[in-house]
């Protein structure tokens, strides 16, 4: 059969996948694989779900599309309405997408308006964290900091600095406590401001909980009311990226509720949707909203499918759903069932240097010695060999590497479906162990 489809990787022969049913995903040789990372934290509800599947026939039935240049729609309005009541304090209205990148970018390009529209125009700067992912657009690309999707792009990219992210298991020093740790790490952000001059830099952007290019590092006590701190005080936006940690991932609607903080940005997108809409928003404090709608009072900035009419009535059933059904409790429950499933299996092993994450966003670090923390040859490409080996077993799993600086280190990520039962835990752990032992 012909195959004019660019596939992610061109060497690569990807089954395909004919059907859902719950936690799993069904091939074209009726094989089932448990879904144990939601592909990249997306599908939070499974593949199956009638309800949703209906909100978006009835959608399609009732209005499709209607630009937004020229009309608002209903279901937009009442996802705005959801998602603001729910919010961190001061978020007041919501700007949707078709996914994370885009959200992350208008995020950037909406914090140097603010400025501009203040009269504040050396504002521009924009600081984030070494290692970090946000996505894959240009601007979204320059704020990330992890080296090796940066590389080939670097000359296409924007100058931003980078400063250190709050990785615990790496860069806390002996003796050092868990708190004073996070606020040395935190303190870096005062830094580079002085360091660049509190006139010029306009956000600061991270994730509250790293996902795909740490392997779910979550931000230690006090770190982000540190960094909070920080932006109050020389008048920087705070962005937080919960593309992938938030919308119920870690047990709370939004990941920084955990952390006490409020950002005066925030992205989501992922488990918004949960994969069966492609949908992303940035959520604006009233103060931003308001200076831009009493200068300009226009968003210099948009696309074509924002604030899609099948994508807001699908990701407000979603979201309902999780609500009404107490599944960010089951998210609680089953993390810390998996979390702890995950500690009696491999907390001894050698080759598992650190358990991490909060809820059911989980992550494994690969090290060659465990008391030395000394990774793996990169060369050996574990994390490829070892989804290999979990997708032969019928798990999906998130391996990557270049956890430490781009290049050296590997983790595996888990995110499974919020609808998981404890039946589950046994399935996630057997399948991973064989295929870990395989690749090891």
């Amino acid at each position: 059969m012909p195959n004019h489809v660019f596939h992610r990787h061109t060497l690569t022969n990807y089954p395909t996948a004919i059907s859902g049913e719950g936690c799993y995903l069904i091939d074209s040789n009726n094989k089932r694989y448990f879904d144990g990372s939601c592909g990249a934290a997306v599908s939070c509800l499974g593949h199956s779900n009638e309800e949703v599947r209906e909100a978006m026939k009835k959608q399609i039935d009732t209005l499709a599309f209607a630009h937004t240049g020229f009309f608002t729609n209903e279901p937009m309005e009442e996802l705005a309405d959801f998602l603001i009541e729910r919010a961190p304090e001061g978020l007041d209205r919501v700007y949707f997408f078709s996914g994370g990148s885009e959200a992350v970018e208008a995020s950037l390009k909406i914090a140097r308006q603010y400025f501009l529209e203040q009269g504040k125009n050396e504002k521009s700067v924009i600081i984030a964290r070494k290692q970090s992912y946000h996505g894959n657009t240009l601007g979204a690309l320059s704020a990330g900091g992890n080296e090796w999707r940066r590389a080939q792009f670097k000359p296409m990219l924007v100058n931003m600095h980078h400063i250190s992210p709050c990785y615990e298991y790496r860069l806390k020093k002996d003796g050092e406590s868990q708190f004073d740790f996070g606020q040395r790490v935190a303190n870096e952000l005062e830094d580079k401001i002085n360091e660049i001059g509190a006139e010029k830099v306009a956000a600061f952007i991270c994730e509250p909980v790293v996902g795909a290019t740490l392997g779910c590092v979550p931000a230690v006590e006090g770190y982000l009311k540190r960094i909070r701190e920080i932006c109050t005080k020389y008048d920087v936006l705070m962005i937080l990226d919960e593309v992938m940690c938030g919308m119920g991932r870690t047990g709370y609607m939004y990941a920084c509720e955990e952390d006490g903080v409020a950002p005066d940005l925030m992205t989501i997108a992922k488990g918004l949707g949960a994969g069966y809409q492609p949908i992303g928003a940035m959520l604006v404090s009233k103060n931003i909203f308001e200076t831009i709608q009493k200068g300009s009072g226009f968003f210099q900035h948009g696309h074509t499918y924002i604030g899609h009419a099948i994508a807001c009535a699908t990701a407000l059933k979603v979201q309902q759903i999780i609500q009404r059904d107490g599944l960010l409790e089951n998210v609680k429950n089953k993390g810390a069932k998996l979390h702890a499933a995950f500690e009696d299996a491999f907390g001894q092993h050698p080759n598992i240097g650190d358990i991490r994450g909060r809820g059911l966003f989980i992550g494994l670090e690969l090290v060659e010695d465990k008391a030395s923390k000394k990774p793996f040859d990169p060369a050996k490409k574990l994390p490829t060999t070892i989804k290999a080996a979990a997708m032969a077993e019928g798990l999906m799993c998130y391996p990557m590497g270049g956890t430490i600086d781009g290049v050296q280190g590997a983790h595996v990520m888990f995110a499974p479906p919020f609808i998981m039962e404890d039946k589950h835990i046994d399935e996630i752990v057997n399948k991973f162990s064989a295929a870990l032992e395989k690749s090891l």
